[in-house]
């Protein structure tokens, strides 16, 4: 039996005293409401009403219960109203996940912008590399996130792809320091230090075809992701690092590194927020305006239209 549909039925026949006006109000016809009655009397065992030829008269127990099924259908709704909001992404957990290199700064405005678009909505942030990423909505661990391109994007959706020009990080007393920008050729002779190449391979490779194809090819490529691992490798090791505009903010100005442009622009990241298909809904969408927002107040991004769809290809053919 449909309880709520019958305490709706015994509601609206207390409130009007009469089986047909009941009925029209409940959008049915009489005799299938008062068989609703009927049932319902059966099953809780009382009579609900007393019926004559003339009228309808709620007895002393259906007095006694018409309060408490008000506030049982009060519930009902209350209960259907928290589901619709869950469905629609209102309310409830969003599993998140950043990659590593986003700043500090950015973090923080995605975190503000998001808790004004969705204050009723808990958000679980992980950090979690481009591979990781792809591993989780795999095993549908993670509701949205931010990846890198180029990598496998088959069975998600994707957001706007923006673009973050990379630099390089250098001590200060290098020859580079002192130009405004920097040729990616000119850092010849440097190692490189990179993200290690497991967190995304399609994104490592693409950097290092490309570091080629400008003219530098690292003598070797040094693995670090924590900024101030990364700063001592620099500052130890004879190498350089890449890294978009945000990571000067790992180096102080009056620090032993400088973050100088390169020449062209030649390097860049691409990100997109991504989530699996058929899944987005409103707080999967407050997540992707207020990542890429904070990514373009705070991190110098900007949209990019790719010329055709991105996906993992050999590194020659990387779309650059």
């Amino acid at each position: 039996m449909d309880l709520v549909r019958h305490l709706e039925c015994f509601v609206a026949v207390a409130e009007e005293s009469h089986f047909g006006r009941a009925a029209a109000r409940l959008g049915m016809a009489q005799p299938p409401l008062s068989q609703r009655i009927q049932r319902l009397e059966k099953e809780l065992g009382v009579r609900l009403f007393e019926r004559t030829s003339r009228q309808v008269a709620i007895t002393e127990a259906g007095t006694l219960l018409l309060a408490e099924a008000r506030e049982l259908l009060a519930r009902s709704e209350s209960f259907r109203a928290a589901a619709r909001r869950i469905r629609d992404g209102e309310t409830g957990l969003l599993r998140a996940a950043l990659s590593p290199d986003i700043s500090g700064e950015t973090v923080a405005a995605l975190l503000a912008d998001f808790r004004r678009r969705h204050a009723g909505l808990e958000l679980e942030l992980h950090e979690l590399s481009t591979a990781q990423q792809l591993a989780a909505f795999a095993a549908h661990e993670l509701d949205v996130g931010l990846i890198h391109h180029p990598c496998d994007v088959t069975g998600l959706e994707l957001g706007p792809v923006l673009r973050r020009d990379l630099g390089v990080l250098l001590p200060r007393g290098a020859a580079q320091a002192r130009l405004d920008e920097v040729p990616l050729a000119s850092l010849t002779g440097y190692d490189l230090v990179l993200f290690p190449r497991a967190g995304a391979p399609a994104v490592y490779d693409d950097l290092l075809t490309a570091c080629a194809r400008g003219g530098y090819t690292p003598a070797a490529v040094r693995h670090g992701q924590g900024a101030s691992f990364v700063r001592g490798l620099v500052l130890s090791s004879g190498a350089v690092a890449l890294g978009p505009r945000d990571t000067q903010l790992a180096a102080p100005a009056d620090g032993d590194l400088v973050w100088r442009p390169l020449a062209g622009a030649p390097l860049a990241w691409r990100h997109s927020v991504a989530w699996p298909k058929g899944r987005g809904d409103a707080a999967v969408g407050a997540f992707a305006d207020a990542a890429t927002h904070a990514l373009r107040t705070t991190a110098g991004a900007r949209s990019e239209a790719p010329a055709r769809p991105l996906h993992l290809r050999p590194a020659s053919e990387f779309w650059l």
